[in-house]
């Protein structure tokens, strides 16, 4: 056990898996552009089905990493009739905490275990579509890529939510309500911004922006039927870092996530009304996720109702998915290196090499993205005025 733990820390390894994604990567953004040039203007409805297993080919290798090569295990807790009659089988609204590096990850987990990754979307800067494979898959998958310009926020996010959920099979759409990453700045601009209005401090979430969640509330009625409310956490007490470096080195992760779900009925309907709702649940949502850590319990002290608790073991498909890219992007960038230089053709293989570099170089710079040290400023300097 010991010499697997010590091979999975060579950059050898990490390098194979890097380029396995990115070259499958690339091969599944362009096998989407053909969809989108051929089958798109023809038939929606099937180009939708065929998009869910390429963007299902592509996620899923992150979940093999988190699954099959961490061994890292999630814990989800819901009510047993909405998780065994609803979950995985309807159109879904997700307000989920945004405070872990990994957070995004743990939310493709519990959508690759109920069978939806392939259709899971988010709300995203309008910026992310312009990064190979990440970026330009979502675009071509129809992401609610938005400006951080209300305005013109509201116009894309009525159009574009009834696309999201006029899909076939069941789609879960991410916003996070709090627009950014927790860290203590943006928290103290926040606290700040709650003590000036006399509104409930939050302790563990960044006050809640209210105008995209209401501005996405009349689009989505009739369309999608619930709210699931994402309660996301850590003890404390893990001996190993929810981050992409953790994963990487092998290290498995054990992610606890309560999931209620809110018929969308109960969210009032006026825009006041639905903003003071939003920010009720967030201070629900402190006390849950103080309850958490302070008690290891979701339910201790929080006044939740206490529900069933599902280890959820991981699937094979995604093993078998990473394995098949493994093999076929392995073989054909080692054979091109080794033919190369058996043939003294010094430069492709220099290039060859070069590429490699390029594709561990990108590696690092995709885990760099997701640390939260190198989080945006987006909420820090300025109050979080309800965006």
């Amino acid at each position: 056990m010991g010499s697997l733990e010590k091979l999975k820390q060579l950059r050898l390894i990490h390098l194979c898996i890097a380029l396995t994604f990115f070259t499958s990567g690339l091969c599944i953004n362009f096998i989407q552009l053909l969809m989108h040039v051929f089958i798109k203007p023809i038939d929606k409805r099937l180009f939708r089905k065929l998009m869910y297993y390429a963007c299902y080919s592509l996620y899923s290798q992150l979940i093999f990493v988190s699954d099959w090569y961490a061994g890292s295990k999630m814990t989800v807790y819901m009510d047993k009739e909405d998780f065994e009659k609803h979950a995985g089988k309807e159109h879904v609204l997700l307000i989920m905490n945004h405070k872990y590096e990994i957070d995004w990850l743990n939310g493709w987990m519990i959508c690759e275990k109920l069978g939806v990754l392939g259709n899971c979307k988010a709300y995203a800067k309008k910026a992310i579509r312009y990064v190979p494979i990440i970026g330009w898959g979502w675009w071509l998958a129809e992401f609610v890529f938005l400006n951080r310009n209300f305005d013109q926020d509201k116009t894309i996010i009525t159009e574009q939510l009834k696309v999201v959920f006029s899909y076939p099979d069941p789609t879960w759409l991410l916003l996070n309500a709090e627009g950014t990453r927790f860290t203590p700045a943006k928290h103290e601009a926040s606290v700040k911004f709650a003590q000036e209005r006399g509104m409930t401090v939050l302790k563990h979430h960044l006050i809640p922006r209210t105008k995209g969640f209401t501005a996405s509330l009349a689009p989505i009625r009739g369309l999608c039927p619930v709210i699931y409310d994402i309660n996301l956490a850590y003890r404390p007490t893990d001996k190993n870092p929810a981050t992409m470096l953790s994963l990487l080195h092998g290290k498995s992760v054990e992610p606890h996530l309560l999931m209620r779900r809110i018929p969308l009925e109960q969210v009032p309907e006026d825009e006041k009304e639905a903003a003071a709702w939003l920010q009720n649940l967030f201070v629900e949502k402190d006390k849950i996720i103080d309850s958490f850590l302070e008690t290891g319990s979701f339910f201790k002290t929080s006044g939740v109702k206490e529900v069933p608790a599902y280890v959820n073991q991981r699937r094979l498909c995604s093993l078998v998915n990473f394995v098949c890219w493994a093999v076929f992007s392995l073989s054909c960038i080692f054979y091109y290196v080794i033919t190369s230089l058996l043939a003294a053709n010094w430069t492709a293989f220099i290039t060859a090499l070069s590429v490699l570099g390029l594709f561990y170089w990108l590696m690092g710079q995709a885990i760099n993205k997701t640390q939260i040290s190198k989080a945006s400023n987006y909420g820090s300097s300025k109050s979080p005025s309800a965006k």
